[in-house]
């Protein structure tokens, strides 16, 4: 066989297809040049698609009849194999995914010549339409816009939303959570409470049940936008920070004496 393409892959000679699969999987992700920045990365990589094109044709049974080694395993029948998929984060705040975006963002990739040794970086603008409503871990898949090569297919570059921190609310699916600091008089007595949306309009809220520990309160149709239909909402969901005085004048505990416990 030549070069140990068992020793590349860090295997030994009795892995099994599915085996190979794995430690290619795992080496090429971890030598891409797309992520792997060391000069010899690129022939690393190189060198791992080699023996996984080798070792994985082995396990070959479809239409081509028997395996012909001396032809360099899958590429001696002009067969091609994809590089895995790259995975980058795309972090929005909650404003882009209340009122939908566009994302512009540039990426390099490295174009192999025929040689397979000599190549060039082209950068490249890949347009996103983030839509109203998407949550995290909503994946978006460009295809075969990874590295370019003579015997791969270009990998798929996916993006994976991620939630930026917003200063006001977390979000729990399509509802909006927002938490209320709130004087312990007005939480006994009541009171409105003023909450700036992400559309900048101010919402006035009344409070009118005493606030305790466990108490929250629903605004329905003031959450986000719901990604199969826009135009309908999730909840904003109020929880409150009661804040205790620091002290009390005796004055001020005989009255709430005289309030709360006669």
């Amino acid at each position: 066989m030549g070069q140990d393409y068992y020793a590349v892959l860090e295997l030994t000679r009795s892995a099994k297809d599915a085996d190979i699969k794995k430690a290619y999987r795992k080496l090429a992700l971890k030598y891409h040049p797309f992520k792997n920045k060391e000069p010899w990365a690129p022939e690393k990589f190189k060198q791992l698609a080699e023996a996984y094109d080798v070792l994985s044709d082995q396990f070959y049974t479809g239409e081509g009849g028997e395996v012909n080694m001396a032809f360099g395993g899958l590429r001696g029948r002009g067969m091609k194999k994809q590089d895995p998929p790259i995975e980058r984060d795309l972090y929005l705040s909650l404003e882009d995914l209340f009122y939908g975006c566009t994302k512009k963002i540039k990426i390099s990739r490295r174009v192999m010549n025929d040689d397979g040794h000599a190549s060039t970086i082209k950068d490249k603008i890949l347009t996103i339409d983030v839509q109203p409503g998407w949550k995290q871990g909503t994946k978006i898949t460009f295809q075969e816009e990874g590295d370019q090569g003579p015997n791969i297919i270009p990998a798929d570059i996916i993006f994976i939303v991620k939630e930026k921190l917003h200063p006001r609310f977390k979000r729990e699916d399509d509802n909006l959570i927002y938490t209320a600091k709130l004087p312990l008089g007005k939480a006994l007595i009541g009171c409105n409470v003023d909450v700036r949306t992400l559309d900048e309009r101010l919402l006035n809220i009344p409070i009118n049940d005493i606030v305790h520990p466990k108490y929250f309160k629903i605004v329905p149709g003031e959450g986000m936008p719901l990604s199969r239909d826009p135009t309908c909402k999730g909840d904003l969901i109020m929880y409150f920070d009661i804040l205790f005085p620091a002290r009390l004048t005796p004055a001020k505990k005989d009255l709430l004496r005289e309030a709360l416990l006669t």
